[in-house]
């Protein structure tokens, strides 16, 4: 039976920290979810009024040091009206092509997947990238049957309350369970403060250089993609490599100069990990 209501049957999450110049833009794209909530890390700035005003709850979040972090905590300890969760950051937008796909998803009943994978599409040097590296995020989840793992990185630098760059993974009780993967993508904003992007990837290549080190990277929830990524993090001219990727493989020669930047940008990083390895 189809459901008659409107109403999107999920928890969209964002989680929070001095976001006051992003919040409003992924809050207003949010319209239609059942229940949206903001998960803050003691802001100093406007973002739980804003947040408010747009309808949303808001939660406090002080990290103790230990395990769950930020997005494991939401699940353990929030109060949720849906098992569903969406898991969005302030610097990504739901098209609303997904926020259809997403209603369509859940109008035809309880979905038969335990998560989906949601494209990202990144904007970048103002304008929106249509080819290039996407990344691919696990973030439309069953919270009955999804956990993210506890890793060997509390004495790492770089990456503190969040859980890193990993996907989050099934539940042993859930591990025959299949993974679906939505068509339409969010857009992230991920370059609109170069500064800021430069700081961010320097603290994200410190942890990724200490979890290539203790080998403390968890098992992705899709074979094939665990076993890519075993492969390119031994790859002797990683940086070139992630560029030509980006550039060459997925087209972003098509999208001009920003396409050229944005491939520039993988390689830079990527060397970052290399220099301090």
């Amino acid at each position: 039976m189809r459901r008659r209501s409107n109403v999107i049957p999920v928890s969209a999450v964002i989680v929070t920290k001095n976001e006051e110049q992003r919040i409003v833009r992924s809050l207003a794209a949010l319209e239609g979810f059942g229940e949206v909530i903001i998960v803050d890390s003691s802001s100093t700035d406007r973002t739980c009024e804003i947040a408010a005003q747009a309808g949303a709850r808001a939660e406090n979040f002080i990290w103790n040091g230990k395990y769950p972090k930020k997005r494991q905590w939401c699940l353990d300890h929030l109060t949720l009206k849906y098992d569903w969760v969406f898991f969005i950051d302030a610097d990504e937008v739901i098209t609303p092509e997904l926020r259809r796909e997403m209603a369509d998803l859940f109008s035809r009943g309880a979905p038969d997947c335990a998560g989906y994978f949601v494209q990202g599409a990144y904007h970048w040097r103002g304008r929106l990238l249509r080819h290039g590296l996407r990344n691919n995020k696990l973030c439309l989840i069953d919270r009955r049957k999804i956990e993210f793992p506890v890793i060997d990185d509390l004495d790492m630098p770089g990456m503190g309350e969040m859980e890193g760059h990993y996907q989050p993974v099934l539940k042993s009780a859930y591990k025959n369970e299949r993974i679906g993967r939505l068509k339409n993508p969010l857009v992230h904003y991920a370059c609109e403060d170069r500064e800021g992007w430069a700081r961010r990837h320097e603290r994200y290549a410190d942890w990724e250089v200490a979890m290539n080190k203790k080998r403390a990277w968890p098992r992705d929830v899709s074979a094939g993609r665990s076993l890519a990524k075993r492969i390119f993090r031994v790859l002797p001219f990683r940086p070139f490599v992630a560029f030509a990727h980006s550039y060459f493989l997925k087209g972003g020669i098509l999208d001009g100069t920003a396409g050229f930047d944005f491939a520039l940008s993988r390689l830079i990083y990527y060397r970052m990990i290399r220099a301090r390895s």
